[in-house]
């Protein structure tokens, strides 16, 4: 039943997964990069580029979440790969859409409707990868999925500094529909269609609600990844405000700030798959990238008083390589639940890490600096969101070299 066996870690599965989440990232990462210049050509300044910018950041985060529960059930009860088809398709219509709008109501329904779209890809690739490569190699497989696809936000970065944003946009929907062509090649996973034949529930969303030990394993995997959005979508997002603040007299370019921080997030995210390999831990590997993202976190709020743009982008770098975790955290999320409802979970996880961005990371972040001010709200998010974090850590199971062929059901899986 299982083909995984017979596939080694560099094979097409790997490369399509690995070229889909490029265009993803590209894709998602691209407003942050353009929100000024975008905004500003839609007739914005001042504060409105940053309640705007958030507000808008926001609706493509809701439609995160919400896309992550739908390609999750579409993945386990239609297959993997329908999803990974229908997916691209959708959010490159809609970033080609994106190209378009003439007012900030039409950029915030679009971001959304990409959102959907764009919900599907990374974990529904993990997922199927997983499912397709041996047990001992799959953490370097996942991570080369996600060191490989993260570098669309340096090429998202180098297509901003060379074209209109509306041109970007489209370039994007572009990159999508390419990458059509190539997913021809890629099969179904083998786990998956010797499940599709059995009778038992798939792709059922409330099955991780309706039993309390998976649910807890459900909420653990969430919550592990909450730093990656704070650090991304809060600290490096208004890093151009953080530095003011700070006394960094130089123009900080928020665009640059994330392509530094997502070169670094590329470099993190193959290491520590070769790192978990080399510890046969999951866990071990995620304290140490918590350790460093907890070290810049501390230099992003302390060393940054009168000091440069350069050191700015540095910081941003080190907050990055520490949340290149990532791959490692969907990898666990789709190794702690069986093929019947893998998909589901493995989609709908780092969607909701993404969505809570805008349900909790940010109305945090708006709490605490509307109680104090922008950059005590900052650091005290900080905090905050790492207490949770590593708790969550200490209570979630280690999945290294575990055995995914299982379902499932009432009981509690091996």
């Amino acid at each position: 039943m299982n083909q995984s066996k017979h596939v080694t870690v560099f094979n097409i599965a790997v490369l399509v997964a690995a070229l889909g989440y490029f265009v993803d990232i590209y894709d998602l990462l691209l407003f942050a990069i353009i929100r000024i210049e975008s905004l500003q050509s839609l007739g914005l300044s001042g504060e409105q580029l940053t309640i705007e910018g958030e507000a808008i950041l926001q609706w493509q985060m809701a439609g995160l979440m919400i896309g992550g529960i739908i390609a999750g059930i579409i993945a386990d009860k239609k297959g993997r790969l329908s999803v990974l088809f229908g997916s691209i398709l959708f959010y490159s219509l809609a970033n080609i859409a994106n190209g378009m709008v003439t007012n900030v109501e039409q950029y915030k329904i679009i971001r959304f409707l990409a959102g959907l779209g764009l919900a599907g890809e990374l974990g529904v690739g993990i997922t199927l990868v997983s499912e397709l490569i041996a047990k001992e190699k799959r953490g370097i497989a996942t991570s080369l999925v996600a060191g490989i696809g993260l570098t669309g936000a340096i090429v998202a970065f180098i297509i901003k500094e060379n074209f209109n944003w509306r041109t970007c946009y489209f370039i994007g929907g572009a990159l999508g529909l390419l990458l059509l062509i190539l997913r021809v090649s890629v099969y179904e996973s083998g786990m998956f269609r010797a499940v599709q034949k059995m009778k038992v529930q798939k792709g059922n969303f409330l099955m991780l609600f309706t039993n309390r030990e998976r649910f807890t394993r459900y909420l653990l995997g969430i919550l592990i990844g909450l730093p990656t959005w704070f650090v991304i979508g809060v600290l490096v997002f208004f890093s151009k405000e953080f530095g003011k603040i700070m006394g960094i007299t130089e123009e900080i370019d928020p665009g640059k700030a994330i392509m530094f921080a997502y070169v670094a997030i590329s470099v993190g995210d193959i290491i520590v798959g070769f790192l978990s390999q080399w510890l046969k831990s999951r866990k071990k590997a995620l304290y140490i990238f918590y350790g460093i993202t907890a070290v810049f976190m501390l230099l992003f709020f302390t060393a940054q008083w009168n000091g440069t743009a350069a050191r700015m982008y540095w910081i941003c770098a080190g907050l990055g390589f520490g949340t290149g975790f990532w791959a490692i955290f969907v990898t666990m999320g789709a190794e702690q639940f069986g093929t019947n409802l893998r998909a589901t979970a493995a989609t709908t996880i780092p969607n909701m890490v993404r969505g809570l961005l805008a349900v909790f990371i940010t109305p945090l972040f708006q709490f605490l600096r509307g109680i104090t001010d922008f950059y005590t709200g900052g650091w005290l998010a900080a905090i905050i969101l790492m207490l949770i974090t590593v708790t969550a850590a200490y209570f979630t199971k280690e999945t290294f070299g575990k055995d995914l062929e299982y379902l499932e059901t009432d009981k509690k899986p091996d």
